[in-house]
């Protein structure tokens, strides 16, 4: 069965959350409790990948049945898109 875009996006909506968390208050979520600053940011550069990745599929020809999410329109991605960005953000500032 060949996933949608909306499918491939849902599959990054975890990503999206624990990053946006950790940028809320880290000490609140429970994967970053007795971790360092350094494991912090590693667990967001993780996600951070994961989300990059899954942004950037795209058939490579007609015959490709991988969802085309680097051309789908930016409001179904925006989410993403800005957690990428807000998880970039707290490693450089952390």
């Amino acid at each position: 069965m060949t996933e949608t875009v909306t499918e491939c996006l849902k599959s990054g909506t975890d990503c999206v959350t624990l990053i946006n968390s950790i940028n809320t208050d880290a000490s609140a979520v429970i994967m970053c409790v007795g971790k360092t600053q350094a494991e912090i940011n590693e667990l967001v550069q993780r996600n951070v990948d994961h989300l990059s990745l899954i942004l950037l599929y795209a058939p490579v020809d007609a015959s490709d049945d991988t969802p085309d999410i680097a051309g789908a329109a930016s409001g179904l991605k925006s989410t993403h898109v800005a957690a990428v960005t807000t998880g970039t953000d707290y490693i450089a500032a952390n």
